[in-house]
């Protein structure tokens, strides 16, 4: 029987009722892995013609949001960080190149922070990725894409600043 998002969403609701530091976020990282590999949770969750950005569900007492993407072709991101809070991108279909960078500097008084190139890696189907406060990243996209990512708060909700890559 496939995992219906009520299960998944309380699921992850225990893990970090249990732990909202990073063991917690990591069970909620095996989770999503779980759910990757769960195909009808997937179609269901993801479907054809979904928006870039559709929240699914988010957390009343906790404020954790699961977000389901679909990009129909190719898109980048410049590096960011999720201000305060953490996420976890999972890779559901296609396949999503990802960059972390070294934060030279963070962002203060209007100025984007600094980065340098860390490391470049892929993320595939199944694959899940935990980005913790302050974990500084840059996703490309080349042609049609769909993740399912938790956030440990709405990023629609708070304020985050630009980075610029430096030699």
């Amino acid at each position: 029987m496939p995992m219906s998002l009520e299960e998944f969403a309380e699921r992850c609701r225990a893990a970090l009722l249990a732990d909202q530091g990073p063991a917690g976020r990591e069970a909620v990282c095996r989770l999503v892995q779980e759910a990757l590999n769960d195909r009808e949770f997937v179609a269901a969750q993801l479907p054809d013609g979904a928006p870039e950005r559709k929240i699914l569900y988010e957390d009343p007492e906790l404020g954790f949001a699961i977000v389901g993407h679909v990009y129909q072709g190719a898109k980048a991101s410049q590096p960011h960080d999720h201000g305060t809070t953490w996420a976890i991108y999972g890779q559901a279909a296609g396949e999503t190149l990802m960059t972390d960078w070294i934060a030279v500097a963070r962002p203060q008084a209007g100025q984007p922070g600094q980065v340098r190139r860390g490391r470049d890696y892929a993320l595939r189907p199944g694959d899940a990725h935990l980005y913790h406060p302050g974990d500084v990243h840059s996703p490309r996209r080349d042609g049609p894409t769909r993740l399912l990512r938790i956030e440990g708060v709405n990023t629609d909700r708070i304020e985050r600043f630009p980075y610029e890559e430096v030699a």
